[in-house]
């Protein structure tokens, strides 16, 4: 599996994110260093959560309980 390039945001919880395109798949780094990829997720959705005023804020309302994900 070959991981997308990931873009560091601001947040008291999240270190990065990135996209996979082809997939549809948007991986979550958290500063604790653990790896989510969240599925089946528009681009306009990934782009929203990289550029949201609070990345932890809206990846809780608009990702779990939305998409399926899995830690990689």
């Amino acid at each position: 599996m070959s991981m997308p390039e990931m873009h560091q945001v601001s947040s008291s919880n999240v270190a990065a994110v990135g996209y996979d395109s082809q997939n549809q798949w948007v991986y979550v780094q958290f500063l604790d260093s653990s790896l989510y990829a969240y599925k089946g997720v528009p681009e306009h959705e990934f782009e929203n959560l990289r550029t949201a005023a609070s990345v932890g804020s809206y990846l809780n309302r608009n990702f779990k309980n939305v998409y399926p994900y899995e830690r990689v």
